[in-house]
């Protein structure tokens, strides 16, 4: 008997939304759906909104219009006190890896599924491993951050972001710091997640990212957004 599978609700679903910051509208009329095995290049100018798109979609920034939600969670009904629920359901990476200085890779993992509700030593103990492991890291869990190289605690940062295996992953310059060769393998790296039925949203201003590593293009410009067919100018 041939079952039919059900479409898949989407990770992301925006319609008419605006984002504003201290009551200055940054964009608006935003409408964007990803689905599930995407990667997205969200592009632009300093200041055209990229990052202020993507607070509100992991929930640092409330919708100023519109309405939006993000693995399941409707982003209106998000607030200070729930928006953990979010964040359980999606991963962060962002330019300056975010790392506590004062803890060992392994340490960092285990705070943060400490502090997202796991209790058992020995299965954060074993899943901190898994996602070094994942990250090409499973021998440098016993490192500190300042014994990393930039790429190395990139990838503790994308680690730390695939702990609670979400199905999402927003990534806010996450090359800005790193050199070219470094840059390619975060690239391939996060490209390989897609490959594995995640998604991925990702702001840049690095053009090498989206010509060797093609994505859907999204442009922040003038308040607005655009999705291109091609390449930019």
């Amino acid at each position: 008997m041939e079952l039919n599978s059900a479409p898949t609700e989407p990770l992301i679903h925006l319609e008419q939304v605006a984002v504003a910051q201290d009551e200055h509208l940054i964009i608006q009329d935003v409408n964007l759906t990803v689905q599930t095995g995407e990667f997205v290049y969200l592009i632009g100018e300093t200041g055209s909104g990229k990052s202020s798109l993507l607070k509100a979609l992991y929930g640092e920034i409330p919708l100023a219009a519109g309405a939006g939600h993000v693995c399941g969670h409707d982003l209106s009904q998000v607030t200070r006190h729930n928006v953990y629920q979010l964040r359980r359901d999606l991963g962060m990476v962002f330019q300056d890896f975010a790392l506590l200085p004062d803890r060992t890779a392994s340490e960092n993992l285990a705070f943060v599924l400490r502090a997202t509700g796991w209790s058992d030593k020995s299965a954060i103990d074993l899943r901190v491993h898994r996602c070094l492991e994942l990250v090409g890291l499973g021998t440098k869990g016993y490192k500190m951050p300042h014994a990393l190289s930039g790429g190395e605690q990139q990838r503790v940062a994308i680690a730390r972001a695939l702990l609670n295996d979400p199905p999402l992953i927003v990534a806010d310059e996450p090359t800005g710091n790193l050199d070219p060769k470094t840059t390619e393998g975060i690239l391939e790296l996060l490209h390989e997640l897609v490959r594995k039925d995640r998604s991925v949203i990702m702001a840049t201003h690095d053009h090498m990212a989206f010509e060797q590593y093609p994505g859907r293009i999204i442009r922040c410009e003038h308040g607005k957004i655009d999705i291109l067919d091609s390449l930019p100018a």
